[in-house]
């Protein structure tokens, strides 16, 4: 069967009945002169959102709700926009509700994803599970199953779509150029990544509040071993590999892991969505300078700061990197590096953990270990190469207006 032509009459009805919904036709008190659907009452709601007006998002939403029969469509769609904007909100218990009674709905996530069902909503509980440990893997096992059975239902209809291209391609190798197999291929590979990262926060979860559990290790194995089979090119799964590795003791391990990870992505620019999302790098140049990849994780974290320079944690780490990086220079075989080579590192260490401990003051950062670490380097520092001169803060404020004005150039 041919597929229908899109109804524009029917598209301009609803855009219609949206924007009614979304501006003048809903007064003060969520009433509007004509009934408009839960759909649209939504869609408008997910107009406000966008627009950063939570509380009429709020108000459409949950009048939304209201108007909707139990166990519909119309209230799943309600329950995760408003379990969405409770998020938004920082309401996390408001949130942990909201999605519950969406699970009531759609217990194992096979209700279509644009109404609210899918997986969402299990991710969700797992991160907000007030227990944390078993409960949380048994929501991301929900999410899961969810998910591995949206991949089966598209690799079919991909496979579907493929033989009936060939049929009416008699055959032939030709591409039927038909956007809707491109675009299966792309939710295909988005909804694999997802379940990688899913997998990894399982991972993430045995390694730390059920650290103790007899099987932990060799459920971390399994899991790791599945996400870099099923995304082997998501950096994030090599990433997790790499950390299991280390709690194993097996460093060069862990130093190919995170060698692949890093080579997924360095290279491309930074809008890229292949680069990894700014905590997941964080995390990263952690991780190489525990294998003692200075090299590397200095690299990494002078990319942090071009993307954002108001990260204590980054200046943190560059310091403790350059500190380290400097000691093996400075320990090393006479000959085996340039002389005082050590010291120029040590200093470069120094303007970085100076710009930490700033930030550290003027953000009121909470984490007083990583404070206490910061001046002991420097304390270090200054028992070897002397207090830092005068002027080397006003050159250190240079610097970063140089940097400043080259990404304004940029």
């Amino acid at each position: 069967m041919a597929p229908r032509r899109p109804d524009k009459k029917s598209k301009r009805r609803d855009k219609t009945a949206i924007s009614r919904a979304a501006g003048g036709g809903v007064g003060s008190d969520g009433s509007d002169s004509k009934p408009v659907s839960p759909q649209v009452l939504v869609k408008a709601a997910e107009y406000h959102m966008q627009e950063g007006n939570v509380k009429d998002a709020t108000k459409l939403a949950e009048k939304a709700l209201d108007q909707s029969a139990a166990e519909s469509d119309d209230a799943l769609s309600a329950l995760n926009l408003l379990g969405q904007i409770s998020l938004e909100t920082g309401e996390f218990e408001a949130a942990r509700a909201y999605f519950l009674r969406a699970v009531a709905i759609d217990e194992d996530g096979s209700r279509d994803e644009s109404i609210g069902g899918g997986p969402e909503k299990f991710l969700c509980l797992a991160q907000l599970s007030e227990e944390g440990g078993k409960d949380s893997v048994a929501w991301f096992e929900k999410g899961v199953v969810a998910l591995k059975g949206r991949i089966s239902a598209l690799e079919d209809a991909t496979k579907a779509g493929g033989l009936s291209a060939r049929r009416r391609n008699g055959n032939s190798n030709r591409q039927n150029g038909n956007g809707d197999d491109d675009e299966r291929a792309m939710h295909l590979v988005d909804l694999k990544k997802k379940l990688a990262m899913t997998l990894c926060s399982v991972v993430e979860v045995y390694m730390t509040d059920l650290s103790w559990e007899e099987d932990a290790e060799k459920r971390c194995e399994a899991l790791t071993t599945e996400a870099t089979m099923v995304a082997p090119d998501f950096a994030e799964t090599w990433q997790t590999l790499a950390n299991v590795r280390i709690s194993q003791s097996r460093t060069e391990d862990a130093k190919a892991a995170l060698t692949r990870s890093l080579d997924l992505w360095k290279d491309l620019p930074p809008e890229d969505p292949s680069v990894p999302d700014f905590p997941s790098r964080v995390a990263l140049a952690r991780l190489l300078i525990e294998v003692e990849m200075d090299q590397e994780a200095i690299e990494v974290l002078e990319r942090l700061v071009s993307d954002d320079d108001q990260s204590v944690e980054v200046w943190y780490l560059g310091g403790w990197g350059l500190y380290v990086m400097g000691e093996k220079q400075r320990t090393a075989e006479k000959g085996a590096v340039e002389e005082d080579e050590w010291k120029t590192t040590w200093i470069s260490s120094r303007v970085w953990l100076n710009q930490c401990l700033h930030l550290y003051k003027l953000q009121e950062y909470e984490d007083e270990r990583l404070g206490e670490h910061a001046r002991e380097l420097l304390s270090a520092i200054a028992k070897e190469l002397g207090e830092a001169p005068e002027g080397a803060e006003d050159e250190e404020d240079e610097w970063e207006d140089a940097g400043s004005d080259e990404e304004m150039k940029d």
